[in-house]
């Protein structure tokens, strides 16, 4: 599994997980305190097939 961070063009701000997960529930904290308010999108990768990508908003 694999969850990153993106800016509004694309750069990548911060990997949040990389690493082998068992199936279940999972909880991620994501410190944001260092960006500007704004568009980011964020990458959730479950395997070679099936990847996630949707949009969050940051405000301050």
């Amino acid at each position: 599994m694999k969850l990153v961070v993106y800016d509004a063009i694309g750069k990548e701000i911060s990997i949040l997980v990389n690493e082998e997960k068992y199936t279940g529930n999972y909880e991620v904290q994501f410190d944001g305190g260092n960006l500007p308010s704004g568009v980011y999108f964020y990458s959730l990768n479950l395997g070679k097939t099936n990847v996630d990508v949707e949009k969050m908003i940051l405000l301050k």
